[in-house]
C-alpha cells in the first residue's frame, strides 16, 4: 500500500489513493499509521475517493480512529495531491467532505500547487457559555464550521496549559458534544493568534477549521475586521469573510512518499 505524507502548517496527514481500491478497517489503519513511534506518524489519515457530487471525496480519520467531518489544512493538501499527480487539470474544483462540498482554488507555481484557497462555507456561532475546568472558569463560544469548536479568548494563548485543559474542555458536558478547543488572542484588527486542541488528535501545530472558527467568533464580538492573518504554531493562514462565507488561503506541502507491506 503506497501512501503520501503531506502537511499544511505542520498539521500532517497520511494520504491514500482510494479511487479504485479501499483498504479494510480504516479506523484501525488510522490508529496504526498515525502512531509517531511505531507507525508513519501523523494527525490522522485522509482517503481520496471518487466524488459523490463533486470532483473528489475526502474521507478523514483522526489519529485515534474517530471519523472527522472536515479539515481545512487537510483539504488544501487534497487539492495539491490530485493536481500534482495529474488526477485533474482543474485549478477550481469541488471536494466532497463529511460536512458537505467545499470549493477549492489552486494557486499553481512552476507546474505544482503552491497554495490553496478554500471556500469554507458559513460558520454558525452559538451563545457563549461559562465552563468550569480544573478549578478555572472559561467563557466558551460554540462555533460550527462543518465540525464543532469551542473558542476561548485570552490575553496570551502561549501561556495556556493546553495539554491539561484541552482534553477536559473537549468533552465537557456543558458544551454538548466533543469539540475542538481554541485559545485565541486578537492583538489588533488584522491579526489573530491561536492554539488548538483537536478532538481525536490532541495538540496540533495548526487547524484550518479552528482558525476559521476563531475568526468568526472574533468578528461576532467585533474584535477584528473582515480580513485577518491567523498565526498558529505551524504558520500563518489568510482568512477573509465574503458575504456569509469564510475563505481560507494557505500552503500545502508533500513531505514524503512511501510503501507499507
Amino acid at each position: 500500500m503506497r501512501f503520501t505524507k503531506m502537511e499544511g502548517l505542520g498539521n500532517d496527514y497520511i494520504y491514500l489513493n482510494c479511487l479504485e481500491e479501499v483498504p479494510e478497517d480504516l479506523p484501525a489503519l488510522a490508529v496504526r499509521l498515525s502512531d509517531r513511534h511505531f507507525g508513519v506518524g501523523a494527525d490522522g489519515i485522509i482517503c481520496i475517493k471518487p466524488g459523490r457530487t463533486g470532483d473528489f471525496t475526502m474521507e478523514m480519520y483522526n489519529a485515534d480512529g474517530s471519523r472527522g467531518a472536515m479539515c481545512g489544512n487537510g483539504i488544501r493538501c487534497v487539492g495539491r495531491y490530485v493536481y500534482d499527480r495529474g488526477l485533474t487539470r482543474k485549478t477550481c474544483l469541488t471536494v466532497d467532505t463529511g460536512a458537505g462540498p467545499r470549493r477549492l482554488e489552486l494557486h499553481v507555481l512552476g507546474g505544482q500547487v503552491d497554495a490553496v484557497t478554500v471556500d469554507m462555507g458559513a460558520a454558525r456561532v452559538g451563545d457563549s457559555v461559562e465552563v468550569e475546568a480544573l478549578g478555572e472558569m472559561f467563557t466558551v463560544i460554540p462555533v460550527n464550521v462543518g465540525n464543532p469548536h469551542g473558542v476561548v479568548f485570552c490575553p496570551d494563548p502561549g501561556k495556556i496549559d493546553l495539554e491539561r485543559l484541552g482534553p477536559v474542555l473537549e468533552v465537557h458536558p456543558v458544551l454538548g458534544e466533543r469539540r475542538n478547543i481554541e485559545f485565541v488572542s486578537c492583538p489588533d484588527r488584522e491579526h489573530i493568534t491561536l492554539r488548538v486542541w483537536e478532538r481525536g488528535s490532541g495538540i496540533t501545530l495548526a487547524c484550518g477549521t479552528g482558525a476559521c472558527a476563531s475568526f468568526t467568533a472574533a468578528l461576532e464580538e467585533n474584535r477584528c475586521g473582515a480580513r485577518v492573518e491567523a498565526a498558529l504554531p505551524g504558520g500563518v493562514l489568510s482568512l477573509e469573510k465574503r458575504g456569509e462565507n469564510i475563505f481560507m488561503t494557505g500552503p500545502a506541502r508533500t513531505v514524503f512518499e512511501g510503501e507499507l507491506p
